[in-house]
């Protein structure tokens, strides 16, 4: 049996969806919500196996209540179901735990895939949503290229222990350029502390640990 909760503000929606879901053999909506705080304390009572929650929820909204049920009842597995195709939302919604996204629009072709996929504790997201993943993620990886090669190279001498002198004698330029170059690296970064460009430094592979 597929245990299920419903959050959603609107009856005709939580409706709609109960009809949907229990219309599947083994499947089972044990609670509606009709706001965030009904969906926490709900999900930490019934213990669904899928929590189907919309982000716009009153009291509580998706993300912090999604953070809330991943928090008190981790066996719970959430999936966002939404109008709101955002990325930023779907960044935000996905460090808070929840593990599948799918849009309103959406739900006559995927809304079974997606339970599914969360019953298997599998992520689920669609086609667009995967892309804004990517591009995200690709995003993301630019900014470690940020840094001009010179940059790089005084990453991995810092990395490495050198001090600002030494690292001017390596190099050939001037200590207030070493200066330069460190500060920067640390705001292009966002980094404050050395021991910080030396995690940074082993992280993406330019010197070893």
């Amino acid at each position: 049996m597929v245990r299920l909760l419903i959050a959603d503000d609107h009856d005709v929606v939580r409706s709609g969806l109960r009809s949907i879901l229990e219309d599947r053999p083994g499947w089972s909506v044990v609670a509606e919500a009709a706001d965030g705080k009904q969906a926490i304390l709900k999900s930490i009572t019934e213990k669904p196996d899928i929590a189907i929650l919309d982000y716009s929820l009153p009291l509580i909204n998706g993300i912090e209540a999604t953070r809330q049920i991943r928090l008190r009842a981790p066996s719970v597995e959430v999936l966002i179901f939404t109008m709101h195709d955002n990325e930023t939302l779907l960044r935000e919604l996905l460090r808070a735990g929840a593990r599948g996204y799918l849009l309103k629009s959406d739900a006559e072709r995927y809304l079974f895939s997606a339970v599914e996929a969360l019953v298997a504790h599998k992520p689920f997201f669609t086609d667009r949503a995967s892309e804004t993943l990517l591009d995200t993620f690709l995003r993301s990886k630019h900014k470690d290229d940020v840094l001009t090669s010179r940059e790089r190279g005084i990453v991995q001498l810092v990395a490495e222990g050198h001090s600002n002198k030494e690292i001017a004698s390596v190099l050939n330029i001037s200590i207030k350029t070493v200066e330069t170059h460190r500060a920067a690296v640390m705001r292009k970064l966002n980094l404050t502390s050395s021991a910080a460009l030396v995690r940074y430094a082993v992280r993406n592979k330019i010197v070893e640990p």
